[in-house]
């Protein structure tokens, strides 16, 4: 399996103020395998650490969090030589051992020569902390789809979009539009792909997985959260399926219960965007489109959220695979658009210049008129507005409004059409490239 992270990664390794590196992410991302598959391709010698299955392991770091003392007793525990260029250090779950989580402040100041990895659901470093400004951070999120082709063993597809080769796209347009329905079926979650790959598509396979790891993130809630929280955590979680299949998906309370608050819940919408279990996208209103960041138009009390796998939305949604794979099935229309909507979504956040601290440069924008664009985002000094369509159908007189208002230099329309630009700068980019959109809109160039 080939994940882009480890080019990070590399980087990281390279750096002359490399610090130990926190690797965040929900739980079954496959960050335990990245960092294994990242020091057997780059390091002599890996000491891999497990403070969850290893409790053994935090006499060690309860009495002294100096790496002098912490390293020869690793050393000597695990029989493994560390030598600090040739020996990749990887703490996993470390939420489990809130002084190991300390000792990264001492291999920062003390032993910067070491590389140190550490990694833990969010779901417990979200809550436990961490040193702040004496570690490098990342987020591991599900695989894109390219990365989902790679796995598949379909390479030339996948490097067609990396390139934005958009001729040769067209020719391989029918089967990208094919690829996506598995990848709207199976999603990103590692174990889900792998399954369904090894088994030469084995879809069922890749539904019982799913099935697990979302049982696994209930049983996750009763574990870092307090008893009083638990059943608002979960009614929110229950409430995406419905908040998606509702026309407008703007977040309503009143769809977790009718009687529902935001004050009552907010603490638990806040805790999964925590988790990294759900995105939120807030709505803006510009004055002036010019004005950056868009931050500053963010409305708090408007917004969507998302789940963090397309594949996990089906499931749990409990959508079955004929509904995804025929076109005709026409109930399934609707609900396909929200999917749709999904993908885009899980697509950009992997993009690295639209994350910020805390976030990420991606919101939707509504004027009162009830138009409405899926998602505008702020890519260095451009402000570019994103409309998805799940279908051939491009209509699009929300994009309409907001170009007549803003008159953006660029705007994007995402659909199953293929590659094509009109003379007022808007450009149709098919939804399998969305997530290399700078190359497919030449944006910058």
């Amino acid at each position: 399996m080939q994940r882009f992270a480890v080019n990070a990664l590399e980087k990281w390794k390279k750096s002359p103020e490399r610090k130990p590196l926190v690797l965040y992410g929900a739980r079954q991302v496959g960050k335990s395998w990245l960092m294994k598959e990242f020091g057997r391709l780059h390091f002599k010698n890996v000491l891999y650490v497990n403070f969850e299955s290893d409790r053994d392991v935090h006499r060690y770091f309860e009495r002294n969090s100096d790496p002098s003392i912490i390293v020869p007793a690793l050393s000597a525990e695990y029989k493994i030589r560390i030598d600090p260029k040739n020996t990749l250090i990887i703490f996993d779950e470390i939420q489990e051992c809130r002084r190991a989580m300390d000792s990264l402040k001492y291999f920062n100041e003390n032993a910067p020569e070491y590389h140190v990895m550490a990694a833990g659901s969010l779901l417990g470093v979200a809550s436990g902390g961490f040193p702040v400004g004496q570690v490098d951070l990342m987020t591991l999120y599900p695989l894109n789809f390219v990365e989902f082709l790679l796995a598949m063993g379909e390479d030339i597809p996948a490097n067609v979009i990396l390139n934005g080769r958009r001729e040769l796209a067209a020719a391989l347009h029918h089967k990208y539009l094919d690829l996506l329905k598995y990848y709207f079926y199976v999603g990103g979650m590692p174990e889900a792909v792998l399954r369904f790959t090894k088994g030469n598509k084995n879809f069922e396979a890749a539904r019982t997985v799913q099935n697990n790891i979302l049982f696994s993130y209930y049983a996750d809630f009763a574990k870092h959260i307090s008893a009083a929280d638990v059943p608002k955590v979960r009614d929110i979680w229950d409430s995406i399926p419905n908040q998606f299949a509702k026309d407008n998906h703007k977040f309503t309370y009143s769809t977790v219960k009718p009687s529902a608050r935001g004050r009552e819940y907010e603490n638990a919408v806040r805790w999964l965007i925590d988790s990294g279990l759900v995105y939120s996208i807030n709505r803006i209103n510009l004055p002036n489109p010019a004005q950056l960041p868009l931050s500053a138009y963010r409305e708090s009390s408007h917004f969507k959220m998302y789940i963090l796998d397309i594949g996990l939305l089906a499931c749990k949604s409990g959508l079955a695979l004929e509904a995804i794979l025929d076109p005709s099935n026409t109930p399934f229309a609707h609900f396909k658009g929200s999917l749709t909507e999904q993908f885009v979504l899980q697509e950009l956040v992997t993009v690295p210049e639209l994350k910020i601290p805390g976030g990420y440069q991606i919101y939707y924008w509504g004027d009162w008129n009830s138009a409405e664009i899926d998602f505008v985002i702020q890519y260095e000094n451009s402000i570019i507005p994103v409309e998805v369509k799940s279908t051939v159908n491009l209509k699009a007189k929300s994009m309409q409004t907001y170009m007549a208002k803003y008159n953006p230099a660029i705007a994007i329309r995402t659909s199953q059409m293929e590659y094509g630009k009109n003379s007022k700068g808007l450009y149709n980019i098919p939804l399998y490239g969305i997530g290399r959109f700078k190359e497919w809109a030449a944006v910058n160039r």
